[in-house]
């Protein structure tokens, strides 16, 4: 079911860097179609497209505060305390992140610096259909608020009695949206990107979604910006023979039932493990609800790895850059340093991602598809905008003025140079 491979130093990484990937061609088009309706037609188009994808009935498109209330009041106490308390360990994490400005006086009354505000209007996408993820209201929404992004729209797709679920609000709610809107797919997207009559136009969206959402974020990317251009999850788990192999295995199907697409690879140095891992993810797989997906996920994507080494394991490990990262080793923090290329890093026995998913703190909207060699999990970063600021006196610029105007005349900008001299002359 699984394939294993046995890696020697110099072998071709070829079959163990290939990962699927969305194809976005034969879409294109079609969210295309979709986005130019959205933007002539506006709410009329929005509320056509939730009839035709989601046969729900939205004549109203904004969630009311009051039906907000109504399901954060709903859900059971068990798990409004869990809400409550990852959205405590969330925040604190992103608080760390909190960058400031900066003002430098210098010589001659020059004034330098920089300023740090937060984007005005965001945009949070949140999938519905098959699974439902409060999770991914909290990770997408806590680092806006602790930026302080002024307005945050959340929107995600009605079910078939024109509804979002209960504890997608109750986690808006909590997290601190500023309004819902019961829209899904790329019509979703392009709302958000051009405005309707009912939703306000932003300048960044953020959150996950399936092909149709992606294309359309790369589509109307530079109208607006968004998160990133994410692929499918991925989890890679370096072991040694210290490790537990049924651990292992639960944390790769973990990975695979979200989607079929999904990759789960293990490298270890040890034979035993590779062998007593397969074995469990025959047994485990058998009980799972989401069996069909992530059974196809771990026959297609999934990989077990052997090396001679641990160093093999951290160099395999740096070309592939994987999303999510679980060192489980007898010393986890000792090749820490030494790894480079990783979204988020789970380090120890006691580490699984799912902490991760959902409430250690740290973000879990991370780079996939080899990125994190050079993109970083969301941050309050995300919803920031940096911009310097320069004060000179008379003194200070002509202290300088002859460095910038021969500057300006060997790039052969003539008005470059006269905004300089002109302000010198008698």
């Amino acid at each position: 079911m699984i394939k294993i491979i046995n890696y020697k130093n110099g072998d071709s990484l070829k079959p163990i860097l290939a990962r699927s990937q969305f194809s976005y061609d034969n879409i294109n088009k079609k969210v295309k179609a979709i986005i130019e309706d959205v933007k002539k037609n506006g709410d009329k188009a929005l509320i056509k497209y939730n009839k035709e994808f989601d046969k729900a009935d939205t004549k109203i498109l904004e969630v009311s505060k009051k039906e907000i209330d109504g399901a954060y009041n709903r859900i059971d106490n068990k798990f409004k305390k869990t809400l409550h308390l990852a959205y405590k360990n969330i925040e604190k994490f992103h608080k760390k992140q909190i960058r400031n400005g900066f003002i430098t006086n210098e010589e001659n009354g020059i004034v330098m610096g920089q300023i740090i505000n937060p984007i005005e209007k965001v945009g949070v996408y949140i999938p519905g259909g098959t699974a439902i993820y409060p999770s991914t209201v909290l990770m997408n929404v806590i680092p806006a608020k602790v930026a302080k992004v002024p307005e945050i729209i959340l929107v995600s797709p009605p079910n078939k009695n024109g509804k979002i679920s209960d504890i997608i609000l109750a986690a808006a709610k909590i997290s601190g949206v500023d309004r819902v809107f019961k829209i899904g797919g790329a019509q979703a997207i392009a709302s958000l990107s051009y405005g309707t009559e009912s939703v306000p136009k932003v300048y960044k969206i953020v959150g996950p979604g399936n092909i149709y959402v992606a294309t359309a974020k790369r589509l109307v990317y530079g109208e607006i910006s968004i998160d990133m251009f994410a692929g499918p999850s991925e989890i890679l788990i370096i072991a040694d023979e210290n490790a537990n192999p049924i651990h292992i295995a639960a944390d790769m199907l973990a990975q695979a039932e979200h989607d079929k697409l999904a990759s789960s690879v293990l490298i270890t140095t040890s034979e035993n493990i590779a062998s007593k891992v397969k074995e469990e993810l025959y047994k485990q797989l058998k009980n799972l609800s989401r069996k069909e997906i992530a059974e196809e996920s771990i026959k297609n994507n999934g990989k077990i790895i052997i090396t001679k080494n641990i160093e093999e394991a951290i160099f395999i490990s740096n070309e592939l850059a994987p999303e999510h990262l679980e060192i489980n080793i007898k010393e986890p923090f000792s090749i820490l340093s030494k790894i480079k290329n990783a979204g988020s890093i789970f380090l120890g026995a006691n580490t699984p991602e799912a902490l991760g998913d959902y409430l250690s703190g740290a973000n879990h909207v991370l780079p996939t598809s080899g990125t994190a060699k050079f993109s970083s999990p969301l941050s309050v970063d995300d919803f920031i905008k940096k911009s310097y600021i320069t004060y000179y006196t008379k003194d200070a610029l002509k202290k300088v003025k002859d460095n910038v105007i021969n500057f300006a005349e060997n790039e052969k900008l003539e008005a470059h140079a006269n905004s300089i001299k002109l302000r010198f002359e008698k």
